[in-house]
């Protein structure tokens, strides 16, 4: 088997039995990287000479000491570029490191590079990137997802062994189903957002993908933990997911499925790929529940309301004058202002940011963003109605499989329909897993969301491992020759 193809929990036996260096490994994945970039375009920027230098030096009883992960590119590292997959951000290098960045550099990972995007992680697609857009690597004519669609092209097409992402309505747990890799969002406060480039404050999340759940937990150990940099950091006690492996029985467990994800239009195959999933979980002893989520019907239109609005307060700061991208004509300072905006935003952020604007106006601002507000309560209290009576919920993670390039991209209500499933989750500040499940006759991916009450991300991904174990899960290496 070739390098790239270990897991981490695989590569670090060999590591700390001094079987493979760091130096090694650290080249093997640069080598499959130049072999398979050209056809993914998943990365913005990776530092060969950097990893290398750090690869040399790494303890490897860290741990994650000398496994390589790339980075979506709105996180800060230090002294490299944070674009955001944008022309506004256009030679800005980050003076410092996240958070998540420090978790890592301390536990011994190496930073191989920054992963492709949608501008601003606006987007389901990674359609909306000044950098181009990346593929999917089960079938090239097809989206990864998004937003965080460059670091699960990168994790499935074998480019990484793990990769940080960002989860505002969906972004990590769509690209990887649509992916085929595994993709955790973790729950609200769980892991720091300082250094994190903002979308929605009160929505987005850092979270892992990986190619199994025995990694996504690793990794989500390293970076979880209070943050005082961070005022929505909450004082959790940091998942120990090895732990309730030993104890966890699926014979006392009660898992609900939400009659509303099950609607009207989800692909077939999806719907049958799901139902299987479900079904094996009956038969390693679990109870299966039909449930019901009222408000899931408005989870959408509450979502863009409330994202754009902080979306367009967010995003104020880029005007040209402290950092990044500016106008080399204009009359006075307003117009300097409109016309390095308009050239360094794309369409889809400049879409919502007018819609955001739109809602927050006089006039609108109760009839639109505090109505939204009253939803996204009912929202949550859903969800912790229905988690007293199931310690999780089994839904699809898309209702169809990766679309194919350019098919949505002029409709988008139909773009943003594309996380129809993951959205509420966001709102309602709780953890999602999305896992492998099975594949569509045209071989694509098709993901199982697991979703959990908030900080129980153990027990989701304890779910997810059982299955992936119980199914004989092997991460896949997917036909790069289909053009």
């Amino acid at each position: 088997m070739n390098l790239f193809e270990y897991t981490i929990s695989e590569l670090r036996r060999l590591l700390v039995r001094k079987e493979l260096s760091p130096t090694e490994l650290t080249e093997a994945l640069f080598s499959r990287i130049a072999e398979v970039e050209p056809k993914i375009n998943a990365y913005n920027y990776i530092n060969h000479e950097r990893a290398i230098e750090r690869a040399k030096t790494v303890n490897v009883d860290l741990p994650l000491g000398g496994i390589p992960i790339a980075i979506k590119d709105n996180i800060n590292v230090r002294a490299e570029p944070c674009r955001c997959a944008s022309k506004i951000l256009e030679g800005y290098l980050s003076p410092y490191n996240a958070t998540v960045i420090e978790k890592l550099i301390k536990a011994g990972a190496i930073l191989v590079g920054r992963t492709n995007m949608d501008e601003f992680a606006m987007g389901s697609s990674t359609e909306n990137s000044a950098t181009g857009l990346t593929k999917n690597p089960w079938d090239l004519q097809r989206v990864p997802g998004g937003s965080s669609g460059g670091s699960a092209a990168a994790v499935a097409s074998h480019e990484a062994f793990c990769a940080l992402g960002s989860d505002t309505g969906g972004s990590i747990r769509q690209p990887a189903s649509f992916c085929g890799c595994v993709g955790l969002k973790p729950t609200y406060g769980r892991v720091s957002r300082y250094g994190l480039t903002a979308f929605a404050s009160s929505l987005d999340q850092i979270g892992p993908l990986t190619k199994t759940v025995e990694d996504a937990a690793l990794l989500l150990e390293v970076i979880s933990g209070f943050d005082p940099n961070d005022n929505t950091s909450e004082k959790m006690p940091v998942p120990r997911f090895s732990e309730l492996l030993e104890t966890l029985s699926l014979k006392n467990m009660v898992l609900g499925v939400p009659k509303e994800y099950f609607i009207e239009g989800i692909d077939g195959e999806v719907r049958e790929a799901i139902n299987k999933a479900i079904a094996h979980f009956e038969s390693l002893g679990a109870k299966i529940e039909e449930v019901s989520l009222p408000h899931t019907p408005y989870a959408v239109a509450t979502y863009y309301i409330l994202a754009t609005a902080e979306a367009s307060a967010n995003l104020a700061r880029f005007d040209g004058i402290r950092y990044g991208r500016r106008s080399k004509h204009y009359e006075d300072l307003l117009d300097y202002y409109g016309k390095t905006r308009d050239e360094g935003f794309g369409s889809e952020v400049k879409r919502r940011i007018l819609l955001g604007t739109y809602v927050l106006s006089s006039g609108y601002y109760d009839a639109y963003y505090l109505r939204a507000l009253k939803v996204k309560e009912k929202i949550k209290q859903d969800f912790s109605s229905v988690f007293k009576k199931c310690q999780a919920l089994l839904t699809p993670t898309s209702p169809f499989c990766a679309f194919r390039i350019g098919e949505k991209s002029n409709d988008p209500l139909q773009m943003y329909l594309a996380d129809i499933f993951t959205i509420a989750v966001n709102l309602a500040g709780i953890c999602g897993l999305s896992i492998p499940c099975g594949q569509s006759t045209e071989g694509l991916p098709i993901g199982l969301q697991i979703i959990g009450p908030a900080w129980k991300e153990e027990v989701i991904l304890a779910l997810g491992h059982l299955y992936q174990k119980s199914t004989g899960w092997k991460p896949p290496i997917p036909p790069l020759e289909k053009t």
